[in-house]
């Protein structure tokens, strides 16, 4: 019924032109956009003294070290840094001579390509497993399948969107995830409440070990230059799926620095062969000289080419002075209107109103502060394959605690 993870990933790097490079190409890229560094060495397992995560043989490829160990060795549970919520705050004021080190290697408009990053700004967790943050309310995903009415279902795909970006930030303070290696791959799902637990496994879904009443979710490191991330997520039994590609390109904005994700999803509803294209806004990493922070910024469109209707969002960036952080608008249209049926106004992490224009009607379109995040459930290190993100990067996360 669907068709195979590894033809999603074909269809979505060449529908933009993207071309996949070779599989020696696996030096970590940065999530920001190139290769990075991290301080003083060429791989961030080596920064913290840890094994490296990469080996090199003599022919150049590189090679994830295959023996298996429990997800508890050596005193330490693997499992449990990975599942653990808060981040140390960081404040850069205490790294002065690292920061001015790192201002020296930039100028204004750079790509930070090859640039020395430190280790104290990593968040330990892979880019990869970054994006399944976008399902943390995976009950707002599938209710979009549920819909009749094609007005009732782009709207749930914008409150679906909408909610899905202030998971995936732990803490107020910015860090960068790890940089994925080439092959890398991250797999998890979500169980619905609800759902019947005694459904058979898709042996042939993205995570065979899954059942038909959870949702899913893949994605891979598909290529190295430019590095991009393509991710798969579906519910076998609501019919519906998502499928992206992103490329992060990066720049130095003085007192900032610029992330453009290129790239897109796509939100099928199988049954009704419907599809909803999404694009992706900027980040921006604010204050990188005191206490970081990060923001979004930038135009989003959400469009059904199959019944016209189609949403403008924007990410409003803060004014440098006096405003408020991570503001939304959003507009969405009926097939050939000209004005918005509804306009939504708040922010992205917190509360988000709806104000309906026919009705002249306003209410609550979605709080993410009043809704429950979802625990993603994954895999145990010691089960997982040897390429997957938290085996691939376990002693580099224990040797940032």
């Amino acid at each position: 019924m669907f068709k195979k993870w590894v033809r999603r990933v074909s269809l979505s790097t060449t529908t933009r032109g993207f071309v996949e490079t070779s599989p020696t190409h696996d030096k970590p890229q940065d999530s920001y956009g190139g290769s990075v560094d991290v301080a003083g060495t060429t791989t961030s397992a080596t920064a913290i003294k840890t094994k490296t995560v990469a080996e090199v043989d003599e022919t150049g490829s590189s090679k994830v070290p295959s023996s298996r160990s429990s997800s508890y060795d050596n005193g330490i549970d693997y499992d449990a840094l990975y599942e653990e919520e808060e981040e140390m705050d960081l404040s850069m004021e205490a790294h002065g001579s690292m920061i001015t080190h790192l201002l020296s290697q930039v100028k204004i408009g750079m790509d930070l390509t090859k640039v020395v990053l430190p280790t104290f700004i990593l968040e330990r967790r892979s880019l990869l497993e970054m994006y399944a943050d976008y399902f943390a309310h995976p009950d707002l995903f599938i209710k979009i399948s549920e819909l009749d009415d094609p007005r009732d279902r782009i709207v749930q795909v914008c409150r679906w969107y909408l909610s899905a970006y202030h998971a995936g930030r732990k803490s107020a303070v910015a860090k960068k995830p790890y940089n994925p290696i080439l092959g890398e791959v991250f797999q998890c799902h979500w169980d619905i409440p609800g759902e019947t637990q005694n459904e058979p496994e898709v042996k042939d879904g993205p995570v065979p070990w899954c059942r038909r009443d959870q949702l899913t979710f893949l994605a891979e490191q598909v290529s190295h230059h430019p590095p991009i991330s393509a991710f798969y997520a579906e519910h076998y039994n609501k019919k519906i799926t998502f499928t992206a590609h992103v490329w992060t390109k990066s720049k130095f904005l003085g007192l900032s620095i610029g992330v453009h994700n290129i790239g897109e999803g796509v939100v099928t509803l199988v049954d009704r062969s419907e599809e909803y294209i999404v694009t992706f806004p900027n980040g921006y990493g604010r204050s990188i000289l005191t206490v970081p922070w990060i923001e979004l910024g930038g135009s989003v469109e959400i469009k059904c080419p199959q019944t016209g209707y189609y949403a403008n969002v924007e990410f409003l960036t803060k004014p440098f002075y006096g405003g408020k952080r991570n503001k939304v608008t959003a507009e969405i249209y009926s097939p050939n209107d000209k004005k918005p049926f509804v306009s939504i106004a708040g922010e992205w992490s917190g509360l988000m109103e709806a104000k309906w224009h026919d009705k002249n009607k306003t209410e609550v379109f979605v709080d993410v502060n009043r809704i429950p995040i979802f625990k993603k459930q994954v895999r145990p290190i010691v089960e997982q394959d040897e390429y997957e993100s938290r085996r691939v990067w376990k002693e580099v996360t224990a040797g940032l605690k």
